[in-house]
């Protein structure tokens, strides 16, 4: 039986509301623990004694001096601004809703996917990918084979949506914060600590925009490979059999991120591990203000958080990570994915410096061109 729009609407609400209010107390909590650790230049007023604290301790002991406790009842608290205090909360809020959707997604995309079947979503064969659109190995050119693809479809676009929704309300709280307040430009752009911010800064973004054609299966960027046929001498060899996206040459295959390689070789975060010496170092180059640190230092927290929470999961086999949906339904999945998990690091080099990986194989099949078009494109926008 169809159903009717309440009871789809009642469906949602259940997977919602307990996720919406777990995130509201995470934000909530971060948000009144300081959430990131400003700079020095921040200034810091000390709390009022506790009438059974520090005075009464100094009372009995002379020598003390009371202006000096550090005690847990005088933690000294930030003075931010409106403006600094609504960035914060808009950094929390993206932060909190991507590691809260991912640690979750399993449930969204089964929810999402026995919505869109109940809708009669599903199957329609009128639905298809255009003909140069690079289709997956599942799904062929149907835009909703099936539920678990129509869930994951729409879990995308939704993930998608908090991304800019949040993020962007970021971007726009601190150009509102950074335009009350002036950039610190004491700093010789010749020196050291300048230069360094810029090299750590420029390779970073550089890592970055190489990781996009150098994909890990923890992250979401989808894998390619070439669909035209090669002919050597008078052998010809077909590639992959026609399916989407044979006009472009290429077809998704996100199985081919199981092998380490390059990027992956040195960490298995190459997207967005990189976004933490990225985050610090910008903070400091945008004008060292405290707005730059919530926004750039948040975003490096929030890379640090984030993959550290996709390896818990991996972990503990806890559901789907990155573009492995069902690690423990499909046996050969799960192995391939523990496989890469075991061959691979979460601290940059650390499997090149235990022997799992070889630094030459890592020169040989780095993307150099992506690398140095990112890092020249990273610096000129530092």
């Amino acid at each position: 039986r169809r159903p009717t729009i309440r009871s789809v609407a009642a469906q949602m609400e259940r997977l919602i509301a307990p996720r919406l209010r777990l995130l509201l107390i995470i934000v909530i909590f971060d948000f009144a623990n300081g959430f990131l650790i400003l700079p020095s230049n921040v200034k810091v007023r000390p709390a009022a004694h506790h009438r059974c604290g520090a005075n009464h301790f100094s009372s009995s002991n002379p020598g003390y001096d009371s202006s000096s406790a550090s005690s847990p009842l005088q933690m000294a608290s930030v003075s931010l601004t409106g403006d600094e205090a609504t960035l914060a909360l808009w950094v929390a809020s993206f932060a909190s809703s991507h590691i809260g959707m991912s640690a979750t997604r399993s449930t969204i995309i089964s929810t999402l996917g026995d919505v869109a079947a109940s809708l009669d979503l599903v199957g329609r064969k009128e639905w298809k990918l255009p003909e140069w659109w690079p289709g997956d190995t599942s799904g062929g050119d149907r835009i909703f084979p099936d539920a678990d693809t129509a869930g994951r479809q729409i879990y995308r676009a939704g993930y998608t949506f908090v991304s800019f929704f949040t993020l962007g309300s970021a971007f726009a709280a601190y150009l509102t914060a950074s335009s009350g307040t002036s950039a610190d430009m004491s700093s010789d752009t010749a020196g050291f600590l300048h230069n360094a911010c810029m090299a750590t800064a420029a390779l970073s973004f550089g890592s970055s925009i190489a990781s996009l054609t150098n994909a890990s299966p923890l992250g979401l960027m989808p894998s390619f490979e070439q669909t035209q046929s090669s002919s050597s001498g008078d052998k010809q060899t077909i590639l992959l059999s026609a399916s989407p996206g044979d006009t472009l040459g290429i077809r998704r295959d996100d199985s081919l991120k199981f092998t380490a390689r390059g990027l992956t070789r040195i960490t298995r975060h190459p997207l967005i591990l990189p976004v933490v010496p990225w985050g610090f170092a910008t903070s400091y180059l945008a004008g060292n203000r405290p707005c730059d640190y919530i926004l750039f230092g948040g975003l490096a927290l929030y890379a640090v958080a984030g993959c550290f929470a996709q390896d818990l999961r991996v972990v503990r086999e806890e559901g789907s990570v990155g573009t492995v949906f069902k690690p423990t339904d499909s046996a050969e999945e799960g192995q391939r994915l523990n496989a890469f998990f075991q061959e691979t690091s979460f601290l940059p080099f650390g499997a090149v410096l235990d022997g799992r990986q070889k630094l030459g194989d890592v020169v040989e099949e780095l993307p150099w061109p992506g690398f140095i078009v990112g890092m020249g494109l990273g610096w000129l926008l530092e």
